[in-house]
C-alpha cells in the first residue's frame, strides 16, 4: 500500500455517523465481487490500515471485530478508498478462503429478487457448523 499522509490528517476527513461510525463495503480485489458491508470506528479504520487486516465494530457485540478471528476468513487490505462525500469507505481485500459470510458463502449478497420474491443464487462452500466449530 502507498504511504501514507499524517495520521491525523486523513482519519479527520472521515465522516462518521452520529454513533462515531462509518460504513466500510468489503470488494474482492480480483473480481470485484462485494462481498460484505459492516461498519468501523476511528479505532477499526486505524487498526485495518496499521495491520493490513479488515477490522471492523461490532454493533450487536459493542467491540472491535478481527474478521476471521474465528472462522480464519481474514480479509488482507490491498486498498483502501473513500468516497465523494468522505462517509464510505470500500475495502479492496483478497479475501483468505474464499467465503466472506457467516453464512459459509463467497458473499453476504447471496439473494436476487426475481418476480417478488428472494432467491438465493450462490451455494454455500462450507457449512457454518464446520466453520464456526
Amino acid at each position: 500500500m502507498p504511504s501514507n499522509p499524517p495520521l491525523a490528517a486523513w482519519v479527520a476527513e472521515l465522516r462518521f455517523d452520529a454513533q462515531g461510525l462509518i460504513p466500510a463495503i468489503a470488494q474482492d480485489h480480483n473480481n470485484n465481487q462485494i462481498l460484505m458491508v459492516a461498519w468501523m470506528n476511528a479505532e477499526a479504520v486505524l487498526a485495518t490500515v496499521a495491520t493490513g487486516h479488515a477490522v471492523y465494530w461490532s454493533r450487536s457485540r459493542q467491540k472491535l471485530w478481527h474478521k476471521g478471528e474465528e472462522s480464519g476468513h481474514q480479509q488482507i487490505i490491498k486498498e483502501v478508498r473513500l468516497d465523494c462525500d468522505s462517509d464510505v469507505l470500500i475495502l479492496r481485500v483478497e479475501q483468505v478462503g474464499g467465503i466472506a459470510c457467516h453464512t459459509g458463502r463467497a458473499s453476504c449478497f447471496f439473494r436476487v429478487l426475481v418476480d417478488g420474491e428472494w432467491q438465493t443464487t450462490e451455494p454455500v462452500l462450507k457449512s457454518p457448523a464446520e466453520i464456526y466449530s
